[in-house]
């Protein structure tokens, strides 16, 4: 056994979701693959008095399900959904990558229809129940990474493992300056956007839903952003990976789109409900440990010296009164390899090029 699966057990079940004496903890998991951390993660849980279930989930099998639902299947999907919500009182999921297309044939109006009926259960889920969500390392993973399996492997491994307590403790200066900022401006490449985040909390990401994780998310004021974003990191997502995204917003709206390639499923996407084309999440990334993209957010969204900037859904812990059944994470990386940029608080630069540059946030550097 790995001992950083040892390591990485203990940390989901003592730190990121904190299980107690009696707790319900629902481990979803994607390949048996994943075993040998669900075995440690049923016994980390045990020794904390808890009470382990675990439930495989065969994507294929579940896009042939979608890609044939009629409302009465979308009814009965919810029904499950709030069954779990209802009966766990923490949920770990472990992802596993075997193919990013899997669920691109399901059509728009059954997304739409289960978006909207579940959108109240899932409200529930993320911001009433403990949970944490990591991907565990496959070799479809590693193949986006350019790299062997191994070296993806122990990549992951040592991504996941990094020390969440200190970063939470560093990440405190830049949590007390976000909250004191109003105007936002965000410069690079084909990329000027201003927005105001006054009022708005922050809210540290050091291990405790995702992992890997290091992040520190607000919400810009709904109608407050302008200007143009340009991302520059593949994007999976509804089954089709979108490049070079732009984005166009007047007073909080996205008024335009491009892309690469599918833009036709890129304004289908922001045409799903009227929250689709407003920003619900705003974050800057800085795990130490992940420099460059590999088109899975999960890794790609805690880059350092990235932003992503997020349509859709915003959080309960920071409502900027957003609502959509979609919350889509789009990276943009600021460090020179991927052609720099800017981050402007009340116009006191920040960062530049990716590193902060203000002295009480060198330490995230």
């Amino acid at each position: 056994m790995d001992e950083r699966i040892k390591k990485l057990s203990n940390t989901i079940v003592n730190y990121s979701v904190n299980v107690k004496e009696g707790d319900r903890v629902l481990i979803q998991y994607e390949s048996k693959n994943c075993n040998s951390l669900i075995k440690c993660l049923i016994k980390d849980i045990y020794k904390n008095k808890g009470i382990p279930f675990v439930k495989l989930v065969d994507n294929e099998l579940n896009s042939l399900i979608l890609e044939n639902a009629d409302s009465k299947t979308i009814d009965e999907i919810v029904k499950m959904k709030t069954y779990e919500v209802d009966n766990f009182d923490c949920f770990i999921r472990i992802c596993y990558t075997e193919n990013e297309y899997e669920d691109k044939n399901i059509d728009k109006e059954v997304r739409k229809e289960l978006g909207s009926k579940s959108q109240e259960i899932d409200d529930i889920r993320i911001n009433k129940r403990r949970w944490v969500l990591l991907n565990y390392p496959s070799m479809i993973d590693a193949f986006k990474a350019h790299m062997t399996y191994d070296e993806f492997y122990n990549f992951s491994m040592d991504v996941m493992n990094v020390d969440y307590e200190s970063m939470n403790e560093k990440i405190k200066p830049l949590k007390d300056l976000m909250e004191k900022t109003d105007k936002v401006r965000i410069v690079g490449p084909d990329t000027d956007i201003t927005f105001s985040i006054k009022g708005m909390p922050a809210i540290p990401c050091c291990g405790t839903a995702n992992i890997p994780d290091g992040e520190l998310y607000t919400a810009p004021i709904k109608n407050t952003v302008n200007g143009i974003i340009t991302y520059n990191t593949p994007s999976p997502y509804q089954g089709n990976i979108f490049n070079n995204i732009r984005l166009e917003f007047k007073d909080g709206q996205i008024v335009n789109c491009n892309t690469t390639e599918h833009n036709d499923k890129l304004k289908e996407i922001f045409d799903t409900d009227e929250g689709a084309r407003y920003v619900g999440e705003f974050s800057l990334g800085f795990n130490p440990k992940i420099t460059s993209p590999m088109g899975d957010i999960l890794y790609d969204e805690k880059i350092m010296g990235s932003i992503h900037f997020t349509p859709g859904r915003c959080y309960e812990d920071c409502d900027n009164g957003n609502v959509s059944s979609i919350h889509w994470d789009l990276v943009l990386i600021q460090t020179p390899e991927y052609g720099g940029g800017e981050i402007y608080f009340d116009d006191v630069l920040i960062r530049k090029d990716g590193k902060f540059v203000i002295d009480d946030l060198k330490q995230l550097n």
